[in-house]
């Protein structure tokens, strides 16, 4: 009987198509099972799972509308209307004012004499068809500014991002790899950076920096990233340093080590790559805090000099010291870039959010 079985079994098994399996137990008898399951990537899970939360996808949107209205928009413009962010536009008015002269004239009649009086307004023009935002203190349109302030902060914050991320993984990777003396001086290095008041810091430097005038005004723009990357890579350096003392113990950096590799390319090659994920993580949420720090210094006039754009120093022009005019009757010129500063924040605050959750193999949703 059993053999009668174990038989059946057997023709069941090459009679199967290619999505049957079998499996031959202790008895040595063969069963089948059916392959019902797909194999998914590492990537497309964690896509799978950013795409499932809300926030994630709309944060993923508020950072594709700033990107496209800050890189495309000025294109769009240029080209429809000719603005750019440091041209200066007039808007004309005109009136005819009459007036009856009551006195005889030489030949007896009466005359009305017209005067007709013109009026310049080249700032502080309201919103229209022509500027959809009016125009500012300067006469520049704000919607056009607009644009040019967001590419000037992306821009920033994309660079010092990636200057920061540099400095912490080659520090952070040298402490974590080799231990010792190097690890105790890279981490008080990191610690002593950690506690300095940065926004503080920032704004003597900047001060500074503006009080040299062998310095061009538009240069001061590369120092001013130079200072946000000397304060912020700390972040990173003490990220990648735990993630490489908990992968520099697993089986395959033994394997590696047999080999004979040299310790650098352990770090960069095979060490680096694994902490990827908590690197854009955090790269991602760090994106967020340098606007709001470029947004801060320019308000104070220490960042991108005038009459280029940039959405602090829009602001900076509701400033209740210089007047309550622009605060109370102008809203056009200052919402705007508040609205935009906290849209970026935000949407780059979710995108993080969502990466995070999406990295992590514990969250099931």
């Amino acid at each position: 009987m059993n053999k009668q079985k174990e038989t059946e079994l057997k023709n069941q098994v090459d009679t199967s198509n290619e999505h049957n399996n079998s499996y031959t137990d202790a008895s040595g008898v063969e069963t089948i099972f059916e392959q019902n399951f797909r194999v998914i990537s590492p990537g497309r899970m964690v896509a799978k799972r950013f795409f499932r939360s809300k926030l994630s996808v709309i944060g993923l949107f508020m950072i594709i509308f700033v990107f496209a209205f800050s890189f495309i928009g000025p294109l769009i413009i240029d080209l429809t209307w000719g603005y750019n962010e440091t041209q200066v536009f007039k808007v004309e008015r005109t009136s005819d004012m009459v007036t009856t002269a009551d006195f005889p004239a030489p030949d007896g009649r009466s005359y009305d004499y017209f005067d007709k009086s013109v009026t310049v307004i080249s700032f502080k023009a309201p919103p229209s068809g022509d500027h959809w935002l009016g125009t500012d203190t300067s006469g520049f349109d704000v919607f056009t500014r607009l644009m040019y302030g967001g590419r000037i902060s992306l821009i920033i914050s994309f660079i010092v991002i990636f200057l920061e991320t540099i400095i912490g993984v080659v520090l952070g990777g040298l402490a974590g790899y080799f231990g010792k003396w190097v690890d105790q001086t890279v981490m008080r290095v990191v610690d002593i950076f950690a506690c300095l008041p940065g926004l503080p810091i920032l704004l003597v430097l900047s001060a500074t920096i503006s009080s040299i005038e062998s310095i061009p005004a538009e240069h001061r723009i590369y120092y001013l990233m130079a200072f946000l990357t000397l304060m912020g890579w700390t972040g990173v350096a003490r990220i990648v340093r735990g993630q490489i003392l908990m992968l520099r113990e697993q089986e395959y950096m033994m394997a590696a080590t047999t080999t004979g590799i040299r310790p650098f390319k352990k770090i960069f090659k095979h060490l680096i790559p694994n902490t990827m994920p908590q690197l854009i993580v955090s790269m991602t949420l760090g994106l967020g805090g340098i606007i709001l720090y470029e947004s801060t210094l320019s308000y104070l006039g220490l960042g991108v000099p005038f009459p280029r754009a940039a959405w602090g120093s829009m602001i900076a022009l509701a400033d209740p010291s210089r007047g309550q005019e622009i605060l109370a009757n102008y809203p056009n010129m200052w919402v705007p870039a508040g609205v935009l500063i906290i849209v970026t924040v935000l949407g780059f605050s979710f995108i993080g959010d969502g990466l995070r959750d999406a990295f992590d193999p514990r969250m099931k949703r």
